[in-house]
C-alpha cells in the first residue's frame, strides 16, 4: 500500500489542509515565490556584474596597449638615434 493511488494523495491533501489551513499555505507560497525572484534577480545582476567587470578589462587593456606601443616606439627611436 503506497503512494501510487490518487485516493491517497487526496487523503493527504486534506489533512496538510487541516493541519496548516489555507492561509498558511498561501503565505508559503508567495514567501517561496519571492524567495525565486528575489535568487533570479541576484543571478542576473551577477551576470551583468561579471560582464561589465569584462569591459572594464577589455577597455584598461585597450587604453594600455597604446601607451605599451608609444613607448615601445620611443626605445626603438632612441635605439637608432646615434
Amino acid at each position: 500500500m503506497g503512494f501510487d493511488s490518487i485516493w491517497h494523495w487526496l487523503i493527504l491533501l486534506v489533512v496538510v489542509l487541516l493541519i496548516f489551513g489555507t492561509s498558511k499555505l498561501k503565505n508559503i507560497g508567495s514567501d517561496l515565490g519571492g524567495a525565486v525572484r528575489s535568487f533570479k534577480k541576484a543571478m542576473s545582476e551577477d551576470e551583468d556584474g561579471n560582464k561589465n567587470a569584462a569591459a572594464k578589462t577589455t577597455e584598461q587593456l585597450q587604453a594600455a596597449t597604446p601607451e605599451q606601443d608609444a613607448s615601445a616606439e620611443k626605445a626603438k627611436t632612441q635605439d637608432r638615434a646615434p
